[in-house]
């Protein structure tokens, strides 16, 4: 492996994340001159920017052209979304102590996440993703987002209004200069367009190098690589106390990644995106059972507890080293799948049982 493919690669990582974070300054002062209100702008602007590396990466696969034109989104979207739940909350929770999960997340997010990911996995079961399952995916979040905002204005969800409230003030936003902001919003664009073809061309060429296809680097290196702010973001706000924001981050993130980018991807590729069998088999499924298990613990005391974030982040290694394992080929493939579907799934899937059933009382006294 080449110096400059590495050295590619993460330019396309930093370029990407750094895009995405000057695309959401700048148009989020311009909205806010406009009058929009802070969760109007959170909740589309800024939500949007959470998934533009994504979404950047997703496309710019597409439009490439060719056979397996816009064959890494699955990979992408699937690594991204394990990323974000088992080792951005994971993370958060074991070094910067239990999260807050607020109440619309467990009765409308989380079921919606789960919803969204199901669907998938039917759209894909003839392994591939056309344009009309990325409009009903568009269709789907443009609903979404539509009652999350009139709810939210109307004073339905005072939880969301002053969420964001808190995180965005329209008043300071709007005081920068319109150049910087216009700016700002070209400047994250263009880092965003460099960023997506240089991770999208070293990635490819990794995969060549090492033997394994797209989908292995867009579950592993793609995804981790654009999920580590959003780790020491999230660890270094529950360590300073604001430990209300980061689930709902998370979540957002990944019913963007599942209705916006596969949406918009699936709607501007040229033909129907080829979606991996082993994708189909494993890496949707675990995607889905990851999400199912979110509720319980979610609505456990509505807390992610320290103990449950390393539960997280330790079922995040197991399935990195089955990825590991499987695209190397390794003679213990076999054996270490045997175990975690016969004997680690069923504790998982016993403890989190126990948990629905019994539930925990929200005691401020173990929230450490």
């Amino acid at each position: 492996m080449g110096i400059a493919t590495v050295a590619l690669l993460i330019a396309g990582l930093v370029a990407l994340v750094a895009g995405a974070e000057a695309l959401v300054r700048g148009a989020a002062r311009l909205a806010a001159r406009t009058g929009m209100s802070s969760v109007v702008i959170g909740l589309t602007v800024v939500a949007f920017g959470t998934s533009a590396p994504e979404l950047a990466v997703s496309v710019g696969d597409a439009l490439r052209g060719g056979d397996e034109a816009g064959s890494s989104a699955i990979g992408n979207v699937v690594g991204s979304n394990l990323a974000n739940l088992l080792l951005v909350l994971g993370s958060a929770a074991a070094v910067g102590g239990a999260l807050y999960v607020a109440q619309r997340i467990v009765r409308l997010d989380v079921p919606i996440m789960i919803g969204a990911s199901v669907l998938l996995l039917i759209f894909v079961l003839d392994e591939s993703l056309g344009r009309l399952e990325g409009l009903v995916f568009l269709a789907a979040l443009a609903v979404y987002l539509t009652w999350t905002v009139v709810a939210a204005t109307r004073g339905s969800a005072p939880d969301i209004v002053t969420e964001y409230d808190e995180a965005l003030d329209p008043e300071s936003l709007a005081k920068a200069s319109v150049a910087s902001d216009i700016g700002f919003l070209i400047l994250g664009l263009a880092l965003l367009v460099f960023g997506s073809q240089a991770l999208v061309n070293s990635a490819s060429d990794i995969a060549t190098e090492l033997g394994v296809s797209d989908l292995v680097i867009g579950l592993t290196v793609v995804a981790i690589g654009t999920s580590l702010p959003e780790v020491a973001t999230s660890v270094l706000a529950a360590i300073r106390g604001q430990r209300d924001l980061a689930v709902g981050n998370a979540i957002g993130s990944n019913l963007f990644n599942l209705l916006a980018v596969l949406g918009v991807t699936a709607v501007v590729s040229p033909s129907a995106i080829p979606v991996a069998a082993s994708a189909v088999q494993v890496d949707i499924p675990v995607m889905i059972a990851v999400a199912i298990a979110c509720l319980p613990i979610f609505a456990n005391g509505n807390v992610l507890y320290r103990w449950e974030g390393i539960a997280f982040l330790t079922g995040y290694a197991i399935y990195l080293g089955w990825l590991v394992l499987d695209a190397t080929e390794h003679g213990s493939r076999d054996s270490y799948g045997n175990v975690v579907l016969y004997f680690v799934v069923p504790i998982i899937a016993i403890t989190i049982a126990t948990l629905w059933y019994r539930g925990r009382a929200n005691s401020p006294a173990e929230l450490r």
